[in-house]
Order: structure tokens, then sequence, then C-alpha cells
């Protein structure tokens, strides 16, 4: 995620380069066509076409965003539901046994695991490492034959509260609120793979980027007999807009895909290592910085 209120002009010309790059050479084609010959172009509607794009535009960036900031809404749920959970190991722990000290732990640091391997779930990369720097190889063997590695990290945290429950050191009424917790994450969870596995309508996708390309081949031929050797500059300035634009919404399609416009998951799940180690009274790591501008 890009942080701070400076505008990133460049990170925009670095994403729309290409396209813009061959817009310019056609501006230039349309120029030197139009000054070398006695054609000339056809009168075109382009206000209304640009209106009409603009607002067709405009309401596929919102509906990316929409997603965007609903990940980022269950991404907080999650750091909550992570706290609260701790909060009630350690309540619920009090009589500091060894089994007591243990279950506490436990439950802590599979829940950190979890987080750190629902982030590598969404990102597309192996979790397997994190869940045994966490958790242990044991449970990192069994989560690596899951289809859902992030899943049989709640499971064992559910699994960890049955056998206090069995044990008679919880009774009915915690396992209860465990479990109540270990729901709100787990609809936390689904949520967040509803999102990234299921993507914007094809219309949504398809549709802005042909009309976008349409409008910039033509905005030249539409200005260049009212500016002329100027139609590159001013052509080339509009489509900028119009492909920075298509450039944001389809950023903002998938807030999951590791890029520098997506909810910075990493730092994060660093939050939630952080919160939980200091509740176990463990050194954590230092919270993540954002590195150039990007917080990842």
């Amino acid at each position: 995620m890009i942080v701070g209120a400076s505008p990133r002009l460049r990170q925009i010309i670095i994403e729309v380069w290409k396209p813009l790059a061959v817009l310019f050479v056609w501006d230039v084609a349309v120029t030197a066509f139009h000054l070398l010959t006695t054609f000339r172009e056809p009168p075109l509607p382009m206000t209304l076409f640009g209106t009409a794009l603009a607002l067709f535009l405009g309401f596929r960036t919102n509906a990316a965003y929409a997603r965007w900031w609903e990940a980022r809404t269950l991404w907080g749920a999650m750091i909550n539901a992570s706290r609260s959970l701790a909060r009630l190991a350690l309540s619920l722990t009090r009589s500091g046994t060894a089994e007591a000290l243990a279950f506490r732990e436990a439950v802590v640091l599979r829940q950190i695991a979890f987080v750190q391997a629902m982030r590598c779930q969404l990102r597309g990369e192996d979790p397997v490492g994190e869940i045994g720097r966490l958790a242990g190889d044991e449970l990192a063997a069994r989560a690596a034959t899951r289809r859902g590695p992030a899943n049989a990290m709640l499971e064992s945290i559910s699994a960890a509260a049955a056998d206090e429950l069995e044990a008679g050191r919880i009774n009915p009424i915690q396992q209860s609120i465990v479990e109540q917790t270990l729901t709100d994450i787990a609809n936390a969870q689904g949520g967040m793979e509803r999102i990234k596995n299921t993507p914007l309508p094809n219309g949504f996708r398809f549709f802005p980027n042909f009309f976008t390309r349409v409008f910039c081949v033509l905005v030249p031929i539409a200005l260049v007999e009212n500016l002329g050797i100027a139609t590159p500059v001013g052509s080339t300035l509009i489509g900028l807009v119009f492909l920075a634009v298509l450039s944001i919404g389809e950023d903002l399609t998938d807030p999951f895909a590791n890029s520098v416009h997506d909810v910075p998951l990493t730092a994060m799940c660093r939050t939630i290592e952080i919160d939980l180690l200091q509740s176990l009274g463990r050194d954590a790591p230092p919270p993540l910085k954002p590195v150039e501008g990007v917080l990842w």
C-alpha cells in the first residue's frame, strides 16, 4: 500500500508508459497526416463519448475500491479477533500451572501462525515455513498436507480448547467463548477467500479496457483540426488521465496480489505478531516500516 500524502506521478507513469508511448506515436502519425495532406477528419462526438466513458470508468473504479476496502475491513476484524483470542487465553490460564501456560502458548502462537499462513495463501506463497517457525514442525507437516494450511491452525486451536475442556481445566461456557471467537476469525477468513477467488465480472474488466483504448485512438483525430502541431501533447495528456484511471481500477481489483497498491498484509500480520508475543511476555520484532513509500 502506498503511504504518504505526496502524489506518486512516477508510479503512474511506470504503470501506463507502454500504452502511453504507443498513443504518442499514433498522435504524431495523425498530426503528420493532417499537416501533410489535404484530407480533413470527420467531426466526432468525443465530448459525449468521453463523458460516457468517464462514468463507466468511475463505476468500475468504485466497484474495485469497494473490494479493496472490504479486504482492509476484514483484516481489521482479524486483528481485533486475534487480540481478543490472546486476551481470552490469558484470562483462562491465570492459575499459572504448567498445563495452563502450555495452553496459553499454544493458542497464541498458533493464532500468529494462522494469520501468517493466511497472508501467504492469499498471496500465493508457501505458508509451511511460517507455520513451522511459530507452531512447530509437527503442525507444519500436518498443515502441508491440507488444501488450506491456515484452516488447519484454527482447527488445532479448537482442538487445544477441547482438550482443556476434557481435562476439566476450563468449563463448557469458557470453551464456547473460545469457539465463538474462532468463528469470528473463520468468518473473516471466508470473506478474504471470497474476494480472492471471485474476480470482478469479465465485463467490468474487458469493456473499460476496450473502450478506453478506442477513445485514446479517436482523440487525436478529433483534436488535430484545432490543435494542429500541438495535438500529440494534448492528446497524450488526455490519454494519460484515462489510462491512469483505468490502471487504478485494475490495481484495486485484487487487493491480495502483492503489489504496491494492495492491502498491507505483511505489516498487519506483523502488528498481530507483536501484540500477541508481548501478551506472552516475549520479545517481539519491530513494526514494519514503509520501503520507498510503500507499506507491504
